[in-house]
């Protein structure tokens, strides 16, 4: 342990914050500090902060780090599995998106397969606590912020290949609201609805979800929408 010690100290020196997440405009933001150690380097020496539960998330306020001691994980339910659930809850589907108990969202079944990605991968850090500047370091976070949670939804989809601020996705895509996606974005924040249901980090104080049934005023927001979608 002694002869690790310097090398852990020079590893947190050099360790990356994000700084410019929901309220950032930096085309820079999430970029490594010249000379920090990449993320491969680190994980050799210790475990990756990961999301616990790709179908559930973490509860606010939870780590997200396992322990190397932890017990098996549940294995994340199918969507097929949701749907049974949602059949039998009364739920309605169709053209919009489902809301399912636990704040999770059921892509309809004729949205497109970009879009199912990005409610798929929604889903994984739907119940993962708020952090500015988190997710912009990295993909994989144990928390994440406005801008970052859309652009980890949009990576999975292959819609964009790295993260971006508010300020970006404020300019980014076509004009105006989307077919099944629609972005909203200004210097501040940023949100989008997807088959109906709104992709907030705001909802975390009302349900512990970013998913929600629920609108918001939009005033204020440049209306965006993936190119197509």
């Amino acid at each position: 342990m002694r002869r690790l010690a310097p090398l852990l100290l020079a590893l947190a020196a050099a360790g990356v914050v994000g700084t410019s997440g929901c309220g950032g405009g930096d085309a820079s933001a999430g970029a490594p500090a010249s000379g920090a150690i990449a993320p491969q380097a680190v994980d050799k020496l210790r475990p990756h902060p990961r999301a616990i539960d790709p179908s559930a998330g973490v509860p606010a306020g939870h780590s997200g780090v396992l322990a190397r001691e932890s017990a098996a994980l549940p294995k994340p339910r199918t969507d097929a599995e949701i749907r049974r659930e949602l059949a039998a809850s009364g739920i309605p589907s169709g053209a919009t998106a489902a809301l399912t108990h636990d704040g999770l969202a059921v892509a309809p079944l004729d949205a497109p397969p970009t879009v199912q990605a990005v409610i798929q991968a929604g889903n994984q850090i739907a119940r993962l606590p708020y952090r500015y500047g988190g997710g912009h370091a990295t993909w994989v976070d144990t928390a994440y912020d406005c801008s970052a949670s859309i652009s980890f939804a949009f990576a999975a989809a292959g819609l964009i290949s790295t993260p971006m601020v508010s300020g970006q996705l404020a300019q980014w895509g076509e004009p105006g609201p989307g077919r099944w996606i629609t972005v909203y974005a200004n210097g501040g924040h940023t949100f989008m609805f997807v088959a109906g249901l709104r992709f907030d980090t705001s909802g975390l104080t009302a349900t512990g979800s970013r998913w929600q049934a629920s609108t918001r005023p939009v005033a204020g927001f440049a209306v965006r929408h993936p190119v197509g979608l």
